[in-house]
């Protein structure tokens, strides 16, 4: 039965490599797949930070404002349960279905 899921995440890495799970491993179109915030604000906050900056040394990720979330529109119940598992790997957490 088709549904869609949504989990939240840490960082943008976690959704990102949940998405490539998801896609290579998994065979889900990308195009069912989006990644966004979990609220109104900018995940990266307002100020240049890390690899932004250019300065050398400045490969670190700035922090995050808030979660980011992936939603998948899922065919069935199978793939249901083959998202829910991509999402735990890379500690996804408030996964719901809607």
């Amino acid at each position: 039965m088709p549904t869609t899921l949504t989990a939240s995440f840490d960082t943008r890495r976690e959704a990102e490599m949940t998405v490539e799970r998801l896609v290579q491993e998994q065979g889900i179109d990308r195009a069912a797949i989006v990644i966004a915030t979990a609220g109104d604000d900018n995940s990266a906050g307002e100020e240049v930070a890390g690899a932004d900056t250019g300065a050398p040394g400045s490969e670190e990720n700035p922090a995050l404002n808030g979660r980011i979330t992936v939603t998948v529109d899922v065919a069935d119940d199978a793939q249901a349960g083959d998202i829910k598992a991509a999402f735990a790997e890379f500690n996804g957490e408030k996964v719901s279905a809607g």
